[in-house]
């Protein structure tokens, strides 16, 4: 199996997150810089995290136009599994390939701590060895994660279930104190309504280490290679 990791000027989290499709999911990753204009055969495509572009203008705007994206956006409307991991998140909206937004967190500050994520969708290609409301701690790392859809849009999103994962404390209660973004609904992760695209704030390659205890990551991956086998 094959992970096409997209990489752009400013990307910081595209080795990360092929250490830990190797390591967990014995995924071989292919590093495709932006400026190719087709993608390798593979299984998968993961858009990472980092600062794509220096975040000027609005954050992921610029990478979303970088020529490579256009095989990523034709592919993953075939139904190729698609990821986008923080920024790769914000690029994923910006190309449209997932609804809603990303804006500046509310507390007008950049966040890089160890928070509680609840598994509010457990029948997805991402998140499928997960129980249904387990609650699992993720790292985050960001200065706009705060999800924004408008009513109609969100209104959709729950209607056919794409909220994935949202922000909670230990016990999995997910009111407005445990959010630390700003996040409507304290929403961390989404997918598309075909359920072959991914994107989530929270980084799960930062969650897979055995020796610091911080491991909640590793099912994610494991799900992954389950799905695509």
């Amino acid at each position: 199996m094959k992970a096409a990791i997209i990489v752009f000027p400013g990307s910081n989290c595209d080795r990360d997150i092929a250490v830990s499709l190797k390591k967990i999911s014995e995924i071989e990753p292919l590093m495709i810089w932006h400026k190719e204009t087709s993608i390798p055969d593979c299984d998968i495509v993961v858009v990472p995290g980092g600062f794509s572009f220096g975040d000027y203008l609005r954050c992921g705007s610029m990478a979303a136009n970088s020529p490579i994206m256009l095989d990523v956006i034709n592919k993953a409307k075939k139904g190729m599994p698609t990821i986008g991991i923080c920024n790769g998140f914000q690029i994923l909206t910006e190309t449209g390939l997932l609804p809603g937004t990303l804006i500046k967190n509310d507390c007008l500050s950049f966040l890089c701590k160890t928070v509680s994520i609840k598994v509010e969708n457990s029948n997805t290609k991402f998140s499928n060895l997960y129980s249904k409301s387990e609650v699992i701690d993720i790292p985050i790392a960001h200065n706009e994660g705060n999800f924004f859809a408008d009513d109609d849009t969100l209104n959709k999103i729950k209607d056919n279930d794409q909220i994935v994962f949202k922000y909670c404390n230990n016990s999995g209660k997910t009111e407005k104190e445990f959010n630390p973004n700003g996040s409507i609904e304290n929403i961390a992760g989404i997918i598309n309504k075909d359920g072959n695209v991914l994107g989530m704030m929270p980084h799960p390659e930062r969650a897979t280490c055995q020796l610091s205890q911080l491991n909640d990551g590793e099912k994610f991956f494991n799900s992954i290679a389950e799905s695509i086998l």
